[in-house]
């Protein structure tokens, strides 16, 4: 979203750039700002509608146990996406007033001589080029910020990964232990199963082979 919004931003200022005055062709002064009004509205748009789905966030989080947590998440993401739309806004301005300096060179230069024209023309094709350096330098730091951003999240995305195996290797561990103690304990089981039923058939065979008892001597007269 972020970068859709960055993308159509530096177009509508590309093509105001590139609709500027050339050396002997001023444009129409009226069409620039026309254009900025359309992009600024666009601006203040989408700004209201993050705010309303960051609204909406915030009571999600008063739901969840860890308050704290969850809006400290939507506010570091608000801050970043307000952040973006607020530079967007500045480098608007920017182009604003250079329009409007360029206007009012153009107007002077109506009544120079060709030399002072030439001189002015100058100027704009150099104000024209630095602003588009300045475009160019920031389309550069929000690319940086995206590839930084991509970066920690595998970074994170790969430590949840080897945490997650450690986790599954020491689980693997414990059920095979378990497990195997599971099955020594039948197997001792079974061996004192066996060696009381062996002790009872051999209590049963001493009793049965046992001599019969002497009878009573018979009493005299």
């Amino acid at each position: 979203m972020k970068k859709f919004a960055a993308a159509c931003f530096l177009a509508t200022v590309g093509v105001l750039a590139g609709a500027q005055p050339a050396v002997q062709q001023p444009a129409a002064p009226a069409e620039a700002p026309r254009s900025i009004d359309a992009e600024r509205a666009r601006i203040n748009a989408e700004r209201a509608r993050l705010e309303a789905g960051f609204l909406a966030e915030d009571a999600e989080c008063y739901k969840k146990f860890a308050v704290n947590s969850c809006l400290g998440k939507v506010n570091e993401r608000r801050r970043e996406v307000m952040g973006d739309l607020r530079r967007q806004e500045i480098l608007l301005n920017d182009e604003e007033r250079r329009i409007r300096g360029a206007e009012q060179i153009r107007k002077t230069e109506e009544k120079a001589s060709p030399e002072n024209q030439q001189e002015a023309a100058d100027r704009r094709a150099k104000a024209a080029a630095d602003y588009q350096s300045r475009l160019e330098r920031e389309k550069k730091k929000n690319e940086d910020r995206a590839a930084a951003k991509a970066a920690e999240q595998g970074n994170s995305d790969a430590s949840a990964a080897r945490l997650k195996g450690s986790q599954e290797k020491s689980q693997a561990k414990a059920d095979k232990q378990a497990t195997a103690a599971a099955e020594a304990k039948k197997y001792n089981d079974r061996v004192k199963e066996a060696q009381e039923r062996k002790a009872q058939h051999e209590s049963e065979r001493l009793k049965q082979t046992k001599p019969p008892a002497k009878s009573l001597p018979l009493p005299q007269d």
